[in-house]
């Protein structure tokens, strides 16, 4: 029986990989977050990445960047589908993506996060990262794959 796919352990890859989607989150997040502001002209910082209190539902500036953070997770999910490949590690790789945005989080306010807001943006972006993301490679994976159509022959 062939095998389509090779299964062999590459720690090697799988950093590579990781540091890839942290790229790909950051900068896209940043990307987002400059078009959000650049519709308020509001000024840019690092706190709208990684503080606590940018993230709530009672002001404007709040809510763009929580609209930011989830349109970041679109494109992650596309990040996903392109350099991962793999409807299984999804997951993986969306969940070891926010933890290390968790631990950035930490390490910049001094504290662990204890905002709700902020939690209930990330869980919402985790799952739509995931969910997306896995969609898009299982489609992928799942596409029909061509059998020669040459003539029949008769036994």
């Amino acid at each position: 029986m062939a095998n389509f796919r090779s299964y062999i352990w590459d720690p090697v890859l799988i950093v590579c990989q990781i540091v890839l989607m942290q790229c790909i989150y950051y900068s896209f997040l940043c990307l987002w977050l400059a078009a959000v502001d650049s519709l308020v002209q509001s000024s840019r910082s690092l706190n709208q990445v990684f503080s606590y209190g940018v993230l709530g539902f009672a002001t404007l500036q709040g809510r763009l960047s929580m609209m930011a953070f989830i349109l970041n997770s679109l494109t992650c999910a596309l990040g996903l589908w392109f350099f991962i490949r793999r409807g299984k590690q999804c997951l993986d790789f969306t969940v070891t993506v926010h933890f290390f945005h968790m631990i950035g989080c930490w390490i910049y306010n001094s504290h662990f996060p204890v905002a709700l807001s902020w939690w209930l943006v990330n869980i919402a972006c985790i799952a739509l990262m995931a969910v997306i993301g896995e969609y898009l490679c299982m489609r992928t994976e799942l596409r029909a794959i061509p059998v020669n159509s040459g003539p029949k022959s008769n036994l």
